[in-house]
């Protein structure tokens, strides 16, 4: 199987919380790097929002422009409600992509829309916080791909030491 370059964009993220958790999903759906732009990030790092440590594994680099930061090969997907968008249960993952987030508080610029390969969304009854979403086309990715990490002995690898649950035969 060829190696696939995944990729989270993440423009000016507001929240410290959200972008802890956005490195959680990150990590435990095998992104590679995650890019993103402004200020507001720098707080995150103070406020230990990353639990699983993940920014031990994956790339976490401050760029200016988010469009000249990713390879040549990588597909620009925005992920934002926007008219004419594709709903996400229609959407076929590329191998190379970076999914671009815009602000909680904002809107992704229409230039970089311009730009995009695909811009989806998430057909819910209503908005999604970041996190959420990053989460949500990840495990979309993960569903619709040939991957499977399914069994028992992820599950040992993964879950809390304080849990020993089974399921009794």
């Amino acid at each position: 199987m060829k190696k696939q370059n995944i990729s989270i964009g993440l423009l000016n993220p507001k929240s410290p919380t959200n972008v802890g958790a956005v490195l959680r999903a990150a990590n435990c759906y095998n992104v590679d790097s995650i890019y993103y732009t402004g200020t507001r990030y720098d707080r995150a790092e103070k406020l230990g929002t990353d639990t699983k440590n993940a920014i031990q594994h994956i790339g976490l680099n401050k760029v200016e422009n988010l469009l000249d930061s990713v390879p040549a090969n990588t597909k620009r997907i925005c992920v934002e409600l926007v008219e004419g968008a594709t709903p996400l249960p229609d959407f076929s993952h590329p191998e190379n992509a970076i999914y671009i987030f815009g602000p909680e508080d904002n809107t992704i610029d229409q230039n970089i829309i311009d730009k995009a390969d695909a811009v989806i969304y998430i057909p819910t009854k209503s908005c999604m916080n970041l996190a959420a979403t990053v989460n949500v086309v990840l495990y979309d990715r993960l569903a619709k791909s040939d991957i499977s990490y399914a069994s028992d002995e992820l599950i040992h690898q993964i879950r809390d030491t304080n849990n020993n649950t089974k399921i009794k035969s």
